[in-house]
């Protein structure tokens, strides 16, 4: 609704050009669960590989992975590489593995997940939302898994953050956390295909 508001209001109209594509940006938006648009777009059941499954499947894929690459930076490969770029229209991607997601809940009712969903809009992320994670030894758990991860070569895993845990331990409320990215989307309102054209980069640029 945020969305479509500020697109109405902004050129009066739902629909958006940008990249030679028509966005509709009328709600509701198609919600879709990780693991469903991965077996929609690449024909195999990725949920539950280990590394050395994803790995295999990453090369029959044609996808590109690191070497020291973890188990769940394969798998993100993999969904960058053969589902973001087609999903054009606004689709909320749902429902993403545990070990993708190390501050979000557990899914209520899918082992294995969280509650988390991200919007995407003409092949780009715009938005990140979960449920925070407010249990403490949950958390724990979770952030020496990224510790381990992040020595054996994963330098976009997660540190052990003491003075969270213990804020956490202290006590969380039930907490929801919601990122927009501003940036694409006055890029997506506008139809700039360049984030130069909607950023002012002082430092690149003539007064």
């Amino acid at each position: 609704q945020l969305i479509s508001t500020i697109a109405q209001e902004t050129n009066g109209s739902q629909l958006v050009e940008i990249s030679g594509n028509t966005i509709n940006l009328t709600p509701p938006y198609r919600r879709a669960g990780m693991f469903d648009l991965l077996s929609e777009a690449t024909g195999m059941n990725l949920r539950g590989l280990n590394r050395d499954e994803l790995l295999s499947a990453a090369r029959k894929l044609n996808v590109e992975v690191e070497p020291a690459a973890s188990q769940m930076k394969i798998l993100d490969e993999i969904f960058s590489e053969c589902v973001q770029p087609s999903l054009i229209q606004p689709t909320f991607v749902m429902d993403f593995p545990v070990e993708m997601s190390p501050l979000a809940k557990a899914h209520r009712t899918e082992a294995g997940l969280v509650e988390r969903f991200e919007l995407y809009v003409n092949g780009s992320e715009l938005t990140n939302c979960f449920t925070e994670l407010n249990d403490p030894i949950d958390q724990r758990k979770r952030l020496e898994e990224q510790a381990a991860s992040r020595l054996s070569g994963d330098d976009e895993a997660m540190t052990l953050d003491e003075d969270f845990l213990y804020a956490i331990e202290v006590g969380m409320p039930p907490t929801a956390g919601l990122g927009i990215g501003i940036d694409r989307l006055v890029m997506l309102l506008t139809g700039e295909e360049s984030i130069r054209d909607v950023l002012f980069f002082p430092q690149m640029k003539p007064l």
